[in-house]
């Protein structure tokens, strides 16, 4: 990717489970460059939906986490002139014997998304699971910090269908674009088989792992690392 010549548009989309929220340090940290920052959001617990938009002016650059690239509008996706892909997919649960045992596990993840208890401890052990190899303190506040309404969980089932469903990056996937995979080498949700798709279906994208981060990146330099490559064209 070239250095830009004019303040960037961005984009961000977070995963299932997760919020806008995520993105504050990267809103900071590109404050200063006079960047365009929206963040769309799913409205799974106390924040309000948001389905983001282009404006006029500037590269259109997606940043997403996880499910993001498949939460986000076609016509946003359709349109980036780089997508930066954090911890993601085009299809989480893989093809044949590999995929069954994942697919009875989110199978239990829907019937407990029936119960707002039940829902709550089921997404306490997935964000658990994201946050590994680190504590689940360290996690952002996020949906499960305020109270799960019904309509909150509806989306969460929704989303968690379109999760099992996705075969392949979404059809508004820009063909020809700069693409950045940021992969998680100790990631406990996103299995290595569906990261090895995802880098089979972009073989023009440029990887960047880390070989012991979790789902979340949490410890990992990712803001600076990916404000890297889309000032210089290259990771740091």
């Amino acid at each position: 990717m070239a250095p830009p010549d004019a303040p960037l548009q961005v984009i961000a989309m977070h995963g299932w489970a997760g919020d806008s929220g995520q993105w504050h340090p990267w809103r900071e940290a590109t404050a200063p460059l006079g960047w365009s920052w929206r963040s769309g959001e799913r409205g799974y617990g106390g924040l309000p939906p948001d389905e983001p938009h282009w404006r006029s002016g500037g590269k259109r650059v997606v940043i997403a986490h996880s499910l993001g690239p498949h939460l986000l509008p076609a016509p946003v996706l359709a349109d980036a002139d780089a997508v930066v892909l954090l911890a993601s997919f085009g299809r989480f649960v893989p093809p044949g014997g590999a995929g069954r045992a994942l697919r009875t596990a989110l199978a239990g993840m829907a019937a407990a998304l029936e119960d707002p208890e039940e829902a709550r401890a089921m997404l306490r052990r997935f964000l658990r699971e994201a946050a590994a190899p680190d504590p689940i303190e360290a996690m952002p506040p996020g949906p499960t910090d305020a109270p799960l309404t019904a309509t909150g969980l509806e989306r969460l089932r929704a989303d968690l269908r379109r999760l099992e469903r996705a075969e392949g990056l979404p059809e508004a996937f820009p063909k020809g674009v700069p693409v950045l995979l940021v992969e998680a080498g100790a990631d406990r949700v996103v299995s290595p088989a569906a990261r090895a798709l995802l880098r089979e279906a972009l073989p023009q994208a440029t990887v960047l792992a880390w070989a012991n981060a979790g789902h979340a990146l949490l410890r990992a330099p990712v803001v600076e690392a990916v404000l890297g490559w889309l000032a210089q064209g290259e990771p740091p």
